[in-house]
């Protein structure tokens, strides 16, 4: 009781308390299955910082909450493209390097891309790949395109597709031999009759598949790599994930600090504790995605190392789109989804 009084007669005394108590908690808005318990747990016990955490389904869906102006968020993990769309927006804080000291560990490759070209509102946090994965205990038929999930009479009522715009779309453009970047009206048009013609056989749109593969809800979905191989560990033998042979997508998800942060200090310990080496090859082994800092690699165990689903080799690679952000044009694909969604 001494203490409140004191506190309230000494000038300041208000201000401080706030930051010491803003300093105990960070809101992380983050995608579902991509920070383990251990990790949140060991920041928590090293900074004594609380990490609320929250998880959206796809870019578009963390872009709604964003603009809504009172999400609370202060750190996300937006993919490429969405990082220059929320720049654009005025929806980013600029990082503090100075407080970033574990940048230094990040590999070169993987900085100054075209949609954030001097890192000043993000840095990579992890990279996927987006294809198809298939549950062999309900589904034994081959699959080696687009076509073989979005056409297949035998997977009717049987697959999944991810609840996202653009990569859903994008599959279709693929499978019809255009670019997921495509803005010609007619290629669009023509992705999107696929899409409606497809869901007729759809089961349902989802963007965490891990347990509706694991559950047998589905025989296959459209899915992440690092969902479909932390869903192929939980059932070895089962699980398989293929990069279809038109191609698929590449992307980088990104640490950011959202505008406006009520807690940027421990925004700033967030994001350089998860670009960590120690966080990384815990993040690694249990989200299964790709590395983005130097060593990392080399520290996973050979079978890893040589896992293709997880380190596609370069032919694949070269088969990979990354999402671009297509500016007043991204029109023609919210018009199509939205068409797709409620037919």
């Amino acid at each position: 009781m001494a203490g409140l009084v004191l506190c309230g007669l000494l000038a300041g005394c208000t201000k401080k308390s706030a930051e010491v108590s803003e300093a105990k908690e960070v809101n992380l808005s983050i995608w579902g299955n991509y920070i383990s318990p251990e990790l949140q747990a060991q920041f928590e016990k090293e900074t004594g910082i609380k990490i609320n955490i929250s998880n959206y389904s796809s870019n578009e869906e963390l872009l709604a909450k964003v603009q809504m102006g009172s999400s609370g968020i202060d750190v996300a993990v937006p993919s490429d493209y969405m990082v220059e769309v929320m720049s654009k927006m005025n929806l980013l804080e600029a990082l503090k390097p100075d407080q970033i000291s574990n940048k230094t560990l990040i590999d070169p490759q993987f900085l100054k891309q075209n949609y954030d070209p001097e890192n000043k509102f993000s840095l990579p946090y992890i990279w996927t790949t987006a294809g198809i994965a298939v549950n062999r205990d309900l589904y034994k038929g081959p699959i080696k395109s687009w076509k073989d999930l979005l056409e297949n009479p035998q997977l009717k009522g049987k697959f999944a597709l991810l609840d996202d715009v653009r990569e859903t779309l994008g599959a279709a453009l693929k499978m019809n031999g255009f670019s997921v970047n495509s803005t010609n009206p007619e290629e669009i048009k023509k992705a999107k009759d696929t899409l409606l013609k497809a869901k007729k056989n759809v089961k349902m749109f989802a963007s965490d598949t891990i347990d509706i593969l694991n559950n047998k809800e589905v025989a296959a979905a459209q899915t992440y790599s690092s969902d479909a191989l932390q869903a192929a560990d939980k059932s070895p033998g089962k699980i398989e994930y293929i990069i279809p042979e038109e191609g698929g997508t590449f992307a980088i998800d990104n640490l950011v600090i959202i505008k406006g942060a009520k807690h940027p200090e421990a925004a700033h310990k967030l994001i350089n504790f998860l670009l960590s080496e120690q966080a990384e090859i815990n993040r690694v082994k249990t989200i299964l995605g790709g590395p983005v800092l130097k060593n990392t690699k080399a520290s996973l165990t050979k079978e890893m190392q040589n896992n293709r689903a997880l380190f596609p080799d370069e032919a694949t690679l070269k088969k990979l789109e990354r999402i671009q952000d297509q500016g007043e044009k991204n029109k023609l694909f919210e018009d199509s989804w939205t068409e797709i969604k409620t037919h």
